[in-house]
């Protein structure tokens, strides 16, 4: 069986991508979470992870002998592995899209991670606010997703970013989730996307599941507005 190395479901939203994917899919795996206490050299989330992975970073799959580190290599190791799961697009076109989004996800919107880090279960409106008013980067963020999902739900015909579900559409996940606990202002369309992924059953086990840790991280939320 799979084996998928996390961190706090309400924190990590590297961890939430191929949880995510594997849950959405049906592809049965072992969950192992590791708290995250701190992320020093010493601490036990690192000394747990490092015995796992070179990199010391959730997340991590293990399959039998092989360790495989970042989000991408596990989606595409997964998608290799279960090709009845048409986890990326069967068009070849459509499937180097998404794999070039899913690439921007991965390397880019850095001042939207940076400043918007991902609380599922805190109302973050008021701090949402104040960043919109005063982060050009965050809204030039925001600007791209709304222009890429806007494209793709057109060209694809919906309801998810390439018709069905796919890698992207999990890549994307915690973009949702951020857009949700900040309040970020986004067009109705781009909304309606957001909660259409709140409410597929992998995302929303992780969700349930993240309301359910009770399990504050001072270091991960200095600003907490707990609902």
């Amino acid at each position: 069986m799979l084996k998928l190395y996390i961190g706090n479901k309400n924190y990590s939203s590297w961890s939430m991508r191929p949880w995510v994917l594997l849950r959405q899919a049906g592809i049965v795996f072992e969950e192992v979470r590791v708290r995250f206490d701190s992320f020093e050299a010493d601490s036990q989330f690192k000394r747990a992870i490092g015995a796992v992975s070179p990199t010391g970073k959730v997340p991590v799959l293990v399959d039998g002998d092989l360790v495989v580190w970042d989000t991408l290599a596990i989606a595409e190791y997964v998608a290799e592995t279960h090709p009845e799961q048409h986890l990326w697009p069967q068009d070849a076109k459509a499937r180097a899209r998404a794999r070039s989004v899913c690439a921007e996800m991965h390397s880019g919107f850095t001042a939207l991670r940076g400043n918007c880090p991902m609380n599922i279960e805190a109302d973050l409106a008021t701090t949402g606010a104040l960043l919109w008013r005063d982060k050009a980067a965050v809204r030039a963020d925001v600007q791209r997703l709304v222009e890429m999902w806007t494209d793709l739900l057109a060209q694809y015909g919906g309801p998810l970013l390439f018709g069905e579900f796919t890698i992207a559409d999990a890549f994307y996940a915690p973009v949702c989730m951020r857009l949700h606990s900040y309040g970020l202002p986004v067009p109705p369309h781009i909304q309606d996307y957001v909660q259409r992924v709140r409410q597929l059953p992998g995302v929303k086990a992780w969700i349930d599941e993240a309301l359910t840790e009770q399990d504050f991280r001072a270091f991960e939320e200095p600003y907490r507005l707990q609902r």
